[in-house]
């Protein structure tokens, strides 16, 4: 059975599946970057909990990344609507089907990476932290 951190990394998996944009997780950057963009989930680590102790209980605030890439020559329109693909999917369900308190991402940073002999990059990773509570650190 999975751990609650899991599931909620999945489920955060799941709901970027549904962009237009090829979502990864924990991949390493193909070659090629499909035409609507790509995303790439990394696990990112959760914070020292909060805890209670009676009955206990730890609070996480879980930093996950999210890298988000276009290429191409509309590369600044595509990797704003990118971005706004990904806040509106988290919106859509800010608990991810219950598993979690709640979700939240921060601004993107984003950056042109030059590619020798092809149209360059945009990049960015955008932070996602996700709360939740769980009864085991392990669990």
């Amino acid at each position: 059975m999975p751990t609650l951190r899991e599931t909620i990394l999945s489920a955060l998996q799941a709901r970027l599946s549904t962009l237009p944009a090829t979502a990864l997780r924990g991949d390493v950057l193909p070659e090629r970057v499909p035409l609507e963009g790509l995303l790439i989930l990394r696990d990112g680590e959760p914070d020292e909990p909060e805890v209670t102790l009676s009955p206990l209980t730890y609070h996480y605030q879980h930093r996950a990344e999210i890298e988000a890439v276009v290429q191409g020559a509309d590369r600044d329109a595509s990797f704003d609507a990118l971005c706004a693909s990904i806040g509106t999917a988290i919106a859509a369900d800010r608990t991810l089907g219950g598993f979690c308190d709640w979700v939240e991402a921060e601004a993107p940073r984003p950056v042109d990476l030059p590619v020798e002999g092809a149209a360059s990059l945009k990049a960015a990773v955008i932070p996602i932290i996700l709360h939740y509570t769980t009864a085991d650190p392990l669990g």
